[in-house]
């Protein structure tokens, strides 16, 4: 059975629809407004193997923060409704992923407790129409409506289009591992019983 998960939410800000199959093949449908944002959750979906679909409506005409970040919380939602009781998935994930120069860390507890640690600094402001600051925004986002612990580091760096694209990728990757069953876990992989 697919796990799938459908999110709206409209604000004076922006209007998002997204739809999520974690159970997917990695085809995406996006148009955010932001070219290179779109670049990024596509290399999310296709590495993850997660469907999405991901229509965004945002004053762009004021700057790229409320597209950034209520998307990323639009997707943190469509996770964990996605996700849902969480018996017999792996929970933790993680994923070292290198691009040419670069090589970027991410690791996810699925614990229902939100928490985001962003180690990469970035050099120059902008990456096509994406604001650099807002990488962590969105990441920031996404665990807090995903109810994740979620850890970023890049451990090297180089050119800032790499490194935003293998953090999506290297998150992709780890959230893939987290969400996939586990035939040893029968039930919560936690000692409360519940996550």
């Amino acid at each position: 059975m697919e796990r799938k998960a459908s999110v709206n939410r409209t604000t004076k800000e922006t209007d998002i629809a997204i739809t999520l199959n974690l159970d997917g093949s990695g085809k995406a449908d996006l148009s955010t407004g932001i070219g290179f944002f779109d670049h990024m959750l596509d290399g999310f979906a296709r590495h993850g193997f997660f469907d999405l679909n991901c229509k965004v409506k945002g004053d762009l005409q004021v700057d790229g923060h409320h597209t950034v970040e209520d998307t990323g919380i639009v997707l943190g939602e469509a996770i964990k409704k996605a996700v849902g009781d969480k018996k017999g998935i792996n929970r933790y994930g993680y994923f070292i992923l290198p691009m040419d120069e670069v090589l970027a860390l991410c690791a996810i507890d699925l614990s229902g407790r939100p928490y985001l640690n962003f180690e990469c600094e970035f050099t120059v402001p902008n990456v096509g129409e994406l604001d650099t600051e807002l990488v962590k925004e969105f990441f920031y986002a996404v665990s807090y409506s995903a109810g994740m612990n979620l850890h970023i580091k890049m451990l090297s760096s180089g050119n800032n289009h790499h490194m935003i694209e293998a953090i999506f990728k290297a998150f992709a990757k780890a959230l893939d591992q987290a969400v996939s069953y586990n035939p040893k876990v029968t039930d919560v992989l936690s000692t409360k019983g519940s996550l």
